[in-house]
C-alpha cells in the first residue's frame, strides 16, 4: 500500500498538469468569424428503430435557421418500428426538405451505422458540408449555422461537438458526467484540436465534415468496420491533412433516456473492449491502471486513518482531492453538485467492471451488440491512449 499510494498520487499530479488539461471544460465552439458564405449542407441521420426519440430530435433538425441551402436525409436502416413512416409524417409540418431512404442489405465488414451513412453520402449529392448526426440528438435552431460559421471562419475540415447527455435519473447523474470525463482524459480536447498533433477525436452524435476532406480521407469506406466510428473518422481526416476540432456542446443535446443501470452498462460495454483493440494485455493494463488511479486513493485514505498511518491517509487524501477537483468542472457543466465528485472512485469501479464485461462478451462471440446486430472483429483505433 505504501508504494501504491505514492504512485497513485504521482499519477494524479501528472494527469492534472500534463494530460492536456483534459479536465477543463472550456473547449466550446469557436466564435464565428463573419465570412458572408453559407455553403450548401446536407444533414445525414442514420436511424434504426428510433421511433421513440425521433419526435423530439427530427423536428429540431427540420426547424434549423440556416441562411444557405440545407436539407435532411434520414437513412432508415431497416427499422422494425415504423421509423421511416414516422419521419415522413413529422416532415409535413414544414421546415428543411426531408428525404427518407433505405440502404441495401448490410454487407460483411461494415457496421450498420456506417453502411447507412455511406448510403446517405451517396444520396446527398455534392454539398460542401455534411452534418453527421445521430437520431437521438436534438439541435437548437441556430446549431447548424453555428457549426458552419465555425468551420468557415476557422478553416476547419471537421467540427464536432459532444452532445450534452441526459442526467435526469440517479444512474444518469452518476455515470454520464464520468463518461465524458473519461473520454476527455483519453483524448484531451486541446491536443485533438491542435494541428499536427497525433491525438484526434470526434463525437459521433454531431460532426460537421467538409465533403472534400471526407473524400480525401477515403470516404466512409475507410472506417467501414469501426464501432468507435467518431474517433476513427477524426483520425482519417487529420491523417490526410485536415484540421479537426472537438468540444463540449451548448446547442446540441441527447434525448435518449438511460434510466436504468443496465442500459448505461450496455452503452459503455459494447465498445470498451474494441477501444482496447481486443487485446488481453491492454485489458489487464487498463484494469490495473483504473484500480491504481481511482481505487487506491480512497482505500489508502480510509486504511491510513483506521490504522493511524496518517501520512498514508494524507497521500491517499491528496490523490483523492486531485481526482475530485479535476472532476468538478464536468459536474458543473452538467449542473450537478460538486460533492458528487467524491463518488468518482465508485463510478470508476463500475467502468472497470463494464470493461471486463465487454471483453467477456467478445470472448463469448457476442462482440459489440447493438440494435439487434452483433459485430465480431472490427476496425478500431490503431494506437493507444492519447499522448502528445
Amino acid at each position: 500500500m505504501i508504494v501504491l499510494v505514492w504512485v497513485s498520487l504521482a499519477a494524479w499530479v501528472w494527469l492534472t498538469l500534463a494530460q492536456g488539461f483534459f479536465w477543463r471544460t472550456d473547449q466550446r465552439l469557436p466564435a464565428p468569424v463573419e465570412t458572408g458564405r453559407w455553403p450548401e449542407v446536407v444533414v445525414l441521420v442514420p436511424a434504426r428503430d428510433e421511433a421513440e426519440v425521433l419526435p423530439v430530435s427530427l423536428p429540431s433538425l427540420l426547424a434549423q435557421r440556416y441562411p444557405g441551402r440545407a436539407r435532411v436525409v434520414l437513412v432508415d436502416d431497416h427499422s422494425s418500428d415504423g421509423t421511416g413512416e414516422l419521419a415522413r409524417r413529422l416532415a409535413t409540418g414544414g421546415g428543411l426538405p426531408l428525404t427518407v431512404t433505405t440502404p441495401p442489405p448490410l454487407p460483411p465488414g461494415w457496421t450498420g451505422k456506417l453502411w447507412a451513412l455511406r448510403h446517405g453520402v451517396e444520396q446527398a449529392g455534392r454539398p460542401e458540408y455534411l452534418l453527421l448526426t445521430d437520431a437521438d440528438i436534438a439541435h437548437r435552431p441556430d446549431s447548424l449555422a453555428a457549426l458552419v460559421a465555425a468551420a468557415e471562419g476557422h478553416r476547419l475540415d471537421l467540427v464536432s461537438q459532444m452532445a450534452r447527455l441526459r442526467v435526469e435519473t440517479g444512474w444518469e447523474r452518476l455515470i454520464v458526467p464520468a463518461f465524458v470525463y473519461f473520454f476527455a482524459q483519453l483524448y484531451p480536447f486541446r491536443w485533438s484540436n491542435r494541428p499536427g498533433s497525433r491525438t484526434a477525436a470526434a463525437a459521433g452524435g454531431c460532426s460537421l465534415v467538409r465533403r472534400t476532406a471526407l473524400e480525401r480521407a477515403g470516404g466512409i469506406a475507410a472506417i467501414r468496420g469501426a464501432v468507435i466510428d467518431d474517433v476513427n473518422l477524426a483520425r482519417a481526416v487529420k491523417r490526410t491533412g485536415g484540421r479537426t476540432w472537438l468540444g463540449l456542446a451548448e446547442q446540441v443535446d441527447s434525448v435518449r433516456p438511460y434510466p436504468e443501470l443496465g442500459q448505461l452498462w450496455r452503452m459503455v460495454s459494447r465498445s470498451a473492449y474494441a477501444q482496447l483493440r481486443h487485446s488481453p494485455l491492454l485489458l489487464l493494463g487498463t484494469v490495473l491502471g483504473l484500480a491504481l488511479v481511482y481505487l487506491v486513493p480512497p482505500v489508502a485514505t480510509v486504511a491510513g486513518a483506521v490504522t493511524g498511518t496518517w501520512w498514508v491517509a494524507a497521500a491517499g487524501g491528496a490523490a483523492w482531492a486531485l481526482m475530485a477537483g479535476t472532476f468538478t468542472p464536468m459536474l458543473r457543466y452538467y449542473g450537478q453538485p460538486a460533492a458528487a465528485a467524491l463518488l468518482l472512485p465508485f463510478t470508476a469501479l463500475l467502468y472497470l467492471l463494464m470493461t471486463v464485461d465487454s471483453a467477456v462478451q467478445h470472448w463469448r462471440g457476442r462482440g459489440a451488440a447493438w440494435k439487434g446486430r452483433t459485430y465480431g472483429k472490427v476496425l478500431e483505433p490503431d494506437d493507444g491512449p492519447a499522448s502528445d
